[in-house]
């Protein structure tokens, strides 16, 4: 990467994912006591490799990695078909587990179904401006996407199939869909909704979604998790209870503390502050990825920032939702802060993607 090009980049998105991380480690120290701080240990390893990892994909130029996307693409639709042959692990075939480390497919995959969407997107344009809106052109769109999404509903991972959905309709809308499909689109799931939950969701998806609006019906089964988080939170007031002080943290009653509510665990012992600065980090960068979107030297690039904005944007939203008992159980990690190799490093190489997008961009242009 040349001088010029280092300059470019947009730095604090790195500090603030760095930021983030220093975060989720502390939490996670503190979430750790009782296990004599074996996952702490083990995120402090993935930390580094992922930094690693982020630096090789801010040398290596976006669009050689664009380039490579339907080959990847191929290689992780494989991967997420071989995964449902795997032994379940907590009701779900998300996992490889290969000894030291639990392979997520489903994680990785969201890069390069963002790559190939991007892909996709700019050779359909290339034609003409209006041949996104073209129904032929959008069903190959839909195929690229729904063929993952399919394969992570079958695992289940309900979550994380939406993550691809929230991603890939920013990136539709980027490329200049026209309104009418977005309003037919809002009807549709509006329509959608009570359906798939009469007759197509699971009976364990279909009771997350009745315990979120009514935990207190099952306050020590389905209930229970909602609760202990609310607690949690609450008892966390202005400044916190302190680090290893919190009760619901450290006497067990929050589970599961280090992944999908590591949230509830910064509310109870870093308090306020800490949590509302937590989602200020989260909204700047999110900004942030959305700035690279609209200064990228080409459309391809544009389109793959917003994507990545919109993952990062649904993780957030959905994990403290759910944390704060405002959206349904889905187990879907907080960037940065939950444990878990996969989900960290797939963040990082989406970082190093957005900064690798901004070191191309005329910055001189925005600034003078």
């Amino acid at each position: 990467m040349r001088k010029r090009e280092l300059k470019n980049v947009e730095w604090s998105i790195l500090i603030i994912a760095i930021i983030l991380c220093i975060i989720g480690l502390v939490a996670l120290f503190s979430a750790t006591n009782e296990t004599e701080h074996a996952d702490f240990n083990k995120q402090c390893i993935w930390f580094i490799v992922s930094l690693i990892i982020m630096v090789g994909v801010m040398i290596i130029d976006y669009e050689t990695l664009v380039k490579a996307s339907p080959v990847l693409y191929g290689l992780f639709i494989l991967l997420l078909i071989g995964v449902l042959f795997t032994p379940e692990i907590n009701g779900a075939t998300s996992w490889f587990d290969i000894g030291f480390f639990s392979f997520q497919p489903g994680e990785f995959a969201k890069i390069f179904v963002i790559l190939f969407l991007a892909l996709a997107m700019s050779k359909i344009k290339e034609r003409g401006k209006q041949e996104i809106n073209r129904p032929t052109r959008l069903l190959i769109l839909l195929a690229i996407l729904g063929v993952p999404i399919l394969l992570l509903i079958m695992q289940p991972d309900y979550g994380t199939a939406a993550a691809y959905v929230v991603g890939a309709a920013l990136m539709i809308i980027t490329a200049g869909i026209d309104k009418k499909y977005i309003i037919v689109t809002i009807l549709l799931i509006a329509i959608l909704i009570p359906v798939a939950y009469n007759f197509i969701l699971p009976e364990h998806a279909k009771q997350r979604i009745d315990i979120f609006l009514h935990p207190e019906e099952d306050p020590r089964g389905a209930g229970y998790n909602i609760i202990q988080s609310k607690l949690a939170i609450g008892a966390g007031g202005l400044t916190g209870m302190g680090l290893l002080k919190g009760n619901q943290t450290q006497l067990g009653f929050l589970y599961p503390k280090t992944t999908d509510f590591i949230y509830a665990v910064i509310g109870e012992e870093m308090g306020f502050i800490i949590s509302a600065a937590v989602i200020i980090l989260y909204i700047v960068l999110i900004t942030k990825a959305l700035f690279v979107a609209k200064t990228a030297k080409d459309e391809i690039g544009s389109l793959i920032a917003t994507g990545i904005a919109g993952i990062f944007l649904f993780h957030v939203v959905e994990n403290i939702g759910m944390v704060m008992g405002l959206l349904p159980i889905t187990g879907v990690p907080l960037p940065f802060i939950s444990y878990g190799g996969s989900s960290l490093i797939t963040n990082f190489i989406l970082i190093g993607i957005l900064l690798n997008i901004s070191s191309k961009r005329q910055k001189t242009i925005f600034v003078k």
